[in-house]
């Protein structure tokens, strides 16, 4: 498995598969490389790369959480990039991966071929934050994956007509067994890091700085995270965006349905 060092000398894990146009994913708040396992068999053929954040999936933990910081993740990304040997890429950044992708607009805007959002802008609604909070950092109740699949099917109330074998997938890749029951695959103490942060600065600009490229937003169409009149104002600024609104999906979208796939196909050959 890939790896390379952090400006700070963290051990961070990377996949890079295929060739052609660069995409780099990047994942959600707690989450992994695997965050795009169903969508990959799904794309045209194209590099596709994903990170492990500091903290998260098969990266090291980090001692200081503060360190658990946008400002942070975006100097990680900058660092595999140069690791990689690559000018630019197109970036599709997955709830936190979204705004790491815009705060990457802002600050490296040359780094950028693209962006395409999944279930994230520069709003995000209070409630949906309150529902994170719920589980941030926090191991489950459940003590098999059969009992974190059915939770899943259970609590994940935006979701609807999602087999129960997709539901099995994702406790499989969210949580991993010990001897007592349970655990989360990433540092608790990103918790701690949230809830420091506090409220959010004003997105727009950030959101502004992805004009001139190609621009894709996929929504799942019962988010409490993404409200429509967010998307409504983000499509006024751009008028170009694709759009999706994924039906019978939360936040956040699996990225493998068809509506989500479609968007997906064409952004990617708005820059093919």
């Amino acid at each position: 498995m890939p790896y390379f060092n952090s400006s700070d000398g963290l051990r961070l894990h990377y996949t890079d598969e295929g060739e052609g146009l660069p995409i780099l994913c990047l994942a959600g708040l707690t989450r992994s490389t695997a965050d795009f396992d169903y969508m990959a068999p799904h794309l045209p053929p194209c590099r596709l790369i994903r990170l492990d954040y500091r903290g998260r999936g098969r990266s090291n933990w980090d001692a200081n959480w503060q360190n658990y910081a946008l400002p942070i993740e975006i100097g990680d990304v900058l660092a595999l990039l140069d690791h990689l040997s690559l000018d630019a890429v197109a970036i599709l950044g997955t709830s936190r991966g979204g705004l790491n992708a815009m705060g990457l607009a802002a600050t490296a805007p040359e780094r950028m071929l693209g962006t395409a959002l999944n279930d994230v802008g520069p709003e995000l609604a209070p409630q949906g934050l309150a529902t994170i909070m719920t589980y941030l950092g926090r191991r489950p109740a459940s003590r098999t994956h059969n009992e974190a699949a059915a939770a899943f099917a259970h609590v994940m109330t935006g979701f609807h007509n999602v087999p129960a074998e997709r539901w099995m997938q994702e406790a499989m890749i969210h949580f991993h067994k010990v001897d007592d029951g349970l655990n989360i695959t990433y540092d608790p103490d990103l918790r701690r890091a949230v809830e420091a942060a506090g409220h959010a600065p004003d997105l727009w600009p950030f959101f502004d700085a992805l004009a001139g490229k190609p621009l894709c937003l996929i929504r799942g169409a019962n988010s409490e995270l993404l409200r429509m009149d967010t998307v409504q104002k983000m499509r006024e600024r751009r008028p170009d965006m694709i759009f999706a609104n994924v039906p019978d999906r939360g936040h956040i979208p699996f990225l493998d349905e068809p509506d989500a796939l479609a968007a997906l196909h064409q952004w990617i050959k708005a820059m093919s």
